[in-house]
């Protein structure tokens, strides 16, 4: 019998400074940049409500953070994680809500990085028509729409950090 022996993988390390060497004519549009990182993105968001379904009774949200990582400026990583309760909105951000009864997931938001934001509400007019929904979220998050509307969510009142009774 043949012995399937698993594929060596380089460490992401290597990876990375092996794309930093190629040439600018190489570069990924930021269109196919996001199709590559997001590749598994569902399964990901799947194993993260698999995990939920377990700790929380009731709906949920899951938040999925997007960090660069510190030595390697080209690898940015997705961390996804449940809680009971609606995040406050951040930078580098997306925020889905888990339906339990319905078995549905809501996508709330998403807030890019800072200097993403800055862009977006420095040069609208210059954002693509694609991308209009991504501006009016940084324009929620800039005048904190997205903040009273997590304070909603979670029972707050809206002019207080104290909760509803």
């Amino acid at each position: 019998m043949d012995e399937k022996k698993p594929k060596n993988r380089d460490p992401v390390g290597k990876i990375s400074l092996d794309l930093q060497s190629i040439a600018h004519e190489a570069d990924h549009t930021p269109d196919e940049q996001m199709r590559e990182q997001l590749s598994d993105y569902e399964d990901h968001m799947k194993q993260c409500i698999e995990r939920c379904k377990k700790t929380f009774i009731g709906n949920f949200y899951i938040v999925v953070l997007t960090k660069k990582e510190r030595l390697m400026k080209n690898v940015l990583r997705n961390f996804f994680m449940g809680r009971q309760s609606c995040p406050t909105p951040e930078y580098d951000q997306a925020v889905y809500r888990y339906h339990r009864l319905e078995d549905r997931v809501e996508f709330m938001w998403v807030v890019p990085a800072k200097d993403v934001c800055i862009w977006m509400l420095n040069n609208p007019l210059e954002v693509p028509p694609e991308d209009k929904p991504l501006l009016q979220f940084v324009m929620d998050f800039n005048d904190n729409t997205l903040f009273r509307r997590a304070k909603t969510l979670n029972g707050e009142q809206d002019d207080s950090p104290l909760l509803v009774q």
